[in-house]
């Protein structure tokens, strides 16, 4: 053990989010960039929670767990966007450690249960699709309740145990994070101590929550586009696909650029890639998902017409 003197006298105290800081002469476009983003992020997932809660039509478990998801991506962008826009407009990039910890657990809480909440949604398009006459059996009022409540206990839960291990770990000396936002391994870096174990126990709890849940949602599409190419009439695959081609199309970018930015080494010729990879699933998911399922679902659109005219009436 090393001299606990010592171990005071480099402690640190605060980190330094580096984030954008190599571009200085972008700082107020990334602000105004940014900005706009978090806005239309917030905007878009707000509205369609609004809607799946006032609208009758809605009321189905499908559009209960995209209530959630929106939920979720307006909580997710907003553990790190307003951080970074404070420090892209003063220029203050410094955060303490325990704010830094706050921020990881509930990014890694929310990355986890988003992971859950996906694999979710894809067991009821799979009861939707390939097992019609048992979904009302299955997907009870009960039943969704209990999907979605463990969906987000067992993110927050994993998301726990990582960060209460991390919050034992001392750090001296260096203390910038090449990140905008602390992350798991820059922080783990930044340690003293020896992280072996816990970098361990991270990857194993990052497979039960990550990897198992995307093998289950991979498993329910096959058995899905499985049984819509078996659907005799052409209008009758199209308006399958049409079911289940947003959901797909948000886990192929959310699991895309998160498997790219973890799976692969970090060194410094990919830093910049994966930094641009981490505003991908962190900052511009959330913002596209709303457009993705208004775009593409026409109960939504239908519902969005109609809460529309109840306020151009309203205000008439």
């Amino acid at each position: 053990m090393g001299n606990p003197e010592q171990k005071n006298e480099t402690f640190n105290t605060e980190f330094i989010l580096l984030g954008f800081g190599t571009l200085p002469e972008l700082q107020i476009l990334l602000f105004l960039l940014f900005l706009v983003i978090y806005i239309a992020t917030m905007a878009g997932n707000i509205l369609i929670m609004v809607l799946v809660v006032t609208d009758q039509h809605l009321h189905t478990p499908m559009y209960f767990f995209l209530g959630n998801l929106s939920c979720l991506e307006a909580c997710y962008t907003s553990t790190i966007l307003p951080r970074l826009l404070a420090s892209l407009l003063t220029g203050d990039r410094t955060v303490s450690v325990s704010g830094c910890f706050i921020q990881f657990y509930f990014f890694g809480s929310l990355a986890a249960t988003e992971c859950l909440l996906l694999s979710v949604m894809s067991y009821d398009l799979y009861l939707a699709i390939v097992k019609p006459l048992h979904y009302a059996a299955r997907m009870t009022d009960r039943s969704c309740l209990q999907l979605a409540g463990g969906s987000w206990a067992n993110g927050f839960l994993a998301s726990s145990i990582v960060t209460v291990s991390i919050s034992q770990l001392s750090f001296c000396g260096l203390n910038s994070i090449d990140h905008f936002f602390c992350d798991f391994i820059p922080l783990v870096k930044l340690s003293c101590n020896d992280t072996q174990l816990l970098e361990i126990m991270a990857f194993i709890l990052s497979l039960i929550i990550s990897l198992v849940p995307f093998l289950l949602t991979m498993m329910s599409y096959i058995c899905v586009i499985t049984t819509i190419l078996r659907i005799p009439s052409t209008m009758g695959r199209q308006k399958a696909f049409s079911t289940c081609s947003s959901h797909l199309i948000v886990v192929s970018i959310y699991y895309g650029t998160l498997v790219i930015a973890y799976m692969f080494p970090t060194d410094n010729t990919l830093r910049d890639f994966k930094k641009v990879l981490s505003v991908i699933y962190t900052v511009l998911t959330p913002l596209v998902n709303p457009l993705i399922y208004t775009l593409r679902n026409k109960e939504v659109k239908e519902a969005l017409r109609k809460a529309c005219m109840k306020c151009m009436l309203g205000q008439g």
